[in-house]
């Protein structure tokens, strides 16, 4: 399998989303929750109208949704030097040099729009770079996901304790760890703030660790360009610190990655079970407890 998955890896990026947007229409139409939590997400945005414009933006997402799969294999098993590449061009990240220059800890911030797997390898080359790393449960993906991920100057730390002190340590550093601020928090580690209009359970990371090290924070989202082209990196700031207050900072962060989503709404994941409630959790304020 991990043979066939390097054969494929050397494919022209052009042609792996080609393939990546028939293996969109096969996930989408296959048994399971998969469409129907796509479509509910989506249409429950508000990003589109009822009818031609809802349809015509579910098509490309679809499609979007089966590149992001079929792109992981040169992010992962490619040569380092090709996937660097493909970073055609970035936007505002000169702010983040500026930030590291300034002594500062850096957090960037990913959603999962586009090609999210790209941006920790491209900071991973200019700086040292930590991120969480929860293993999969299929071994040939664990193995997959620890070389694509470690490469450069990235570190990986686990999903635990240990992990969030591994983070602390690098910002004091002054150096850039990568979070996922989209992700549904662990029982207890999150609150629940609205994001595209349903509650949400967010976590609270990173306001905690921009509390204690003053870490400069910037969203960044990795565009997929059209027709294999490559990849653009768009970094915005967060110039103003986070509130002290877990609901108020949480609201804050899912209002800017609602504002990249609007501008990338295809290549968002919207079949991330976003709005789930995990176990242990509390319910949304005005839901009662099951």
């Amino acid at each position: 399998m991990m043979f066939l998955f390097k054969l494929l890896a050397r494919l022209p990026l052009p042609v792996l989303h080609g393939l990546g947007i028939a293996l969109g229409w096969l996930i989408y139409w296959a048994p399971g929750r998969h469409s129907a939590r796509m479509r509910n997400n989506l249409f429950a945005s508000g990003l589109c109208t009822p009818g031609r414009d809802c349809r015509r933006l579910l098509r490309r997402t679809i499609g979007e949704a089966g590149k992001s799969i079929t792109e992981l294999l040169p992010m992962w098993l490619g040569s380092y030097d090709r996937a660097l590449k493909l970073v055609r061009g970035t936007s505002g990240w000169e702010g983040i040099d500026a930030a590291r220059a300034a002594g500062k800890g850096v957090m960037l911030l990913s959603p999962h729009i586009g090609c999210f797997e790209i941006i920790g390898q491209y900071s991973a080359e200019r700086h040292p770079f930590t991120a969480m790393y929860r293993p999969p449960r299929q071994a040939v993906l664990d193995d997959m996901m620890k070389a694509g991920r470690q490469r450069g100057q990235a570190t990986l730390v686990p999903t635990d304790l240990s992990g969030v002190r591994a983070l602390l340590t690098a910002l004091k550093r002054h150096e850039t760890i990568g979070v996922l601020p989209d992700q549904v928090a662990s029982s207890g580690d999150g609150v629940w703030a609205p994001f595209f209009g349903r509650p949400a359970y967010t976590p609270t990371l990173v306001a905690s660790l921009q509390r204690k090290t003053g870490a400069a924070i910037f969203f960044v989202a990795a565009e997929r360009l059209s027709w294999g082209h490559g990849y653009h990196l768009h970094a915005f700031p967060m110039d103003a610190p986070l509130p002290d207050d877990k609901t108020a900072a949480a609201i804050l962060i899912n209002q800017n990655v609602e504002a990249i989503v609007r501008r990338f709404p295809t290549q968002y994941l919207w079949s991330y079970n976003r709005y789930k409630r995990p176990g242990g959790a509390p319910p949304p304020e005005g839901e009662a407890a099951t």
